[in-house]
């Protein structure tokens, strides 16, 4: 998954008390330490003293830069949903071959559910979704991914922009919900294996839909 390093990759073990540290380089810290809590924890078990013993600093340092538990893991879903938004593009724009894409784009949704941080259960599988903020960028992490595979459809078969976003929200639904499934299941099915299956799968439907100005699927 491209878009540099993740907050999780910057805290691989507790920083020592006292260590001053750029405001930046603090931040991503913070984040890095309240992902493991928040993935190991679940949001409502999770608590700021737990993050902050974490991180290796005083709940004060933890307060200066996030006014509350809410902010840390809306920051945190911020940068993990941008990081599939952008994964999925990339994916898109990694070749004209639609069936290599639609590969691609299965590979990229089992990259993102696979990444040692687990980022991906702060996005699909929260326990904050009755919280407006987080259903909001559920929400919108959901929307973006389906356009722009929408755009792809829409513009390669001549599709309806609504008919497009229909089939752009099934795929992108296929993709997030059975690359979970796999992972879930201890990755019973070899990786490589998993995603050509699904993207078998996905591509004999769209596959259906020609064209636009020619018979058929090339």
């Amino acid at each position: 998954m491209g878009g540099g390093v993740t907050a999780i990759e910057q805290t691989d073990a507790v920083r020592p008390r006292g260590t001053r540290l750029p405001r930046r380089a603090r931040r991503n810290q913070l984040l890095g330490a309240a992902q493991e809590v928040f993935v190991a924890q679940g949001y409502h078990s999770a608590a700021m003293d737990d993050i902050a013993e974490r991180a290796g600093v005083s709940k004060p340092v933890l307060y200066q830069h996030f006014p509350g538990k809410l902010d840390l893991y809306l920051a945190l879903l911020d940068q993990h949903c941008e990081a599939l938004i952008q994964s999925v593009r990339h994916a898109l724009a990694s070749t004209t071959d639609n069936k290599q894409r639609v590969r691609a784009t299965m590979d990229a949704y089992f990259t993102y559910v696979e990444d040692d941080g687990g980022a991906f259960r702060l996005v699909f599988e929260s326990d904050l979704t009755n919280e407006p903020a987080v259903r909001e960028r559920v929400d919108k992490v959901t929307n973006d991914c389906a356009e722009a595979i929408c755009d792809v459809i829409a513009e390669d078969t001549g599709l309806s922009r609504a008919e497009s976003m229909l089939l752009a929200s099934g795929l992108g639904g296929l993709a997030q919900v059975v690359a979970r499934s796999w992972l879930h299941s201890d990755r019973s099915v070899p990786r490589d294996q998993a995603v050509q299956l699904l993207a078998s799968l996905a591509w004999r439907g769209i596959a259906g839909f020609p064209l636009h100005g020619n018979e058929q699927h090339h």
